[in-house]
């Protein structure tokens, strides 16, 4: 009989030894990497329903110059997405490669947030449906779930909402909000996660997202119930690491890279 079979506990496996970070010899490989997966979580942002007109945002910092992330250009469908469309944008807002426009609150956002804070690699913003449901409470989720442990003490709510954000002195003042977290709920508008690479602040989006809509129909049923807080400390640390989100995303991406075969071509 196995290790498994014994009942060993998954937290005495090595997760390590079955799931690699990857690791790249150039910049170049590096950049196209990301790009792949940026164009990627556009593709199951279309999927889940998370795109909504010109609305949404993913963007990834460059691997070799820092102060410049690359971002969806403005109309663009998120089901159309390809790294071919990406565009490089500096901090101060200029337009280093493509040639169509930006949408102006991906910029005011986007800039402040990779500026404050150095250790993010990629952010995600969107006006998912039960994401800016659960946004007009401006309350922080609840551990409710296991899956909402991921998010215990580590998401803020921005409760400032004064219009469409397309002034970087808003944007920093959502940067401010999210401090040093994983996410925020911005009141009144959606969500916002980031992360160490792309595939970890999408699959935060993505799990945030349904976490939302878990509590909204807990809530319709009646009051629930919390997980402890040891535990929730405990779980979060578990589930919501790095590693445990970048291997959660992986799934994902084989999924949509097999439904769209020209995404990677």
């Amino acid at each position: 009989m196995n290790d498994m079979a014994k009942g060993t506990s998954l937290g005495n496996i090595k997760a390590s030894s079955v799931l690699t970070l990857p690791q790249f010899d150039t910049v170049e490989a590096e950049r196209k990497h990301r790009k792949q997966r940026l164009a990627a979580a556009f593709r199951l942002f279309a999927h889940f329903g998370y795109d909504e007109g010109l609305a949404g945002h993913i963007t990834v910092r460059d691997p070799e110059h820092t102060d410049r992330f690359w971002v969806n250009p403005l109309g663009v469908h998120f089901a159309h997405m390809t790294p071919a469309n990406l565009v490089l944008v500096s901090h101060e807002g200029k337009v280093i490669e493509g040639n169509q426009p930006v949408n102006a609150a991906a910029f005011a956002i986007h800039s402040s947030i990779h500026k404050t804070r150095p250790d993010v690699i990629a952010a995600a913003h969107a006006h998912s449906m039960h994401g800016r449901t659960w946004s007009t409470f401006g309350r922080l989720l609840e551990p409710i779930t296991q899956d909402a442990c991921a998010f215990y003490e580590d998401h803020a709510v921005f409760d400032h909402y004064t219009g469409v954000v397309n002034e970087t002195s808003e944007g920093e003042q959502i940067a401010g909000a999210l401090g040093a977290k994983k996410a925020a709920i911005l009141k009144n508008h959606g969500l916002l996660t980031v992360g160490k690479s792309v595939d970890i602040a999408a699959w935060f989006f993505v799990s945030m997202d349904r976490c939302c809509q878990s509590q909204l129909l807990a809530e319709m049923a009646g009051k629930p119930s919390h997980v402890p807080h040891e535990v929730a400390i405990k779980t979060r640390d578990f589930i919501a690491s790095d590693l445990a989100a970048w291997a959660s995303f992986q799934p994902l991406f084989q999924f949509i890279t097999g439904k769209h075969p020209d995404l990677l071509a």
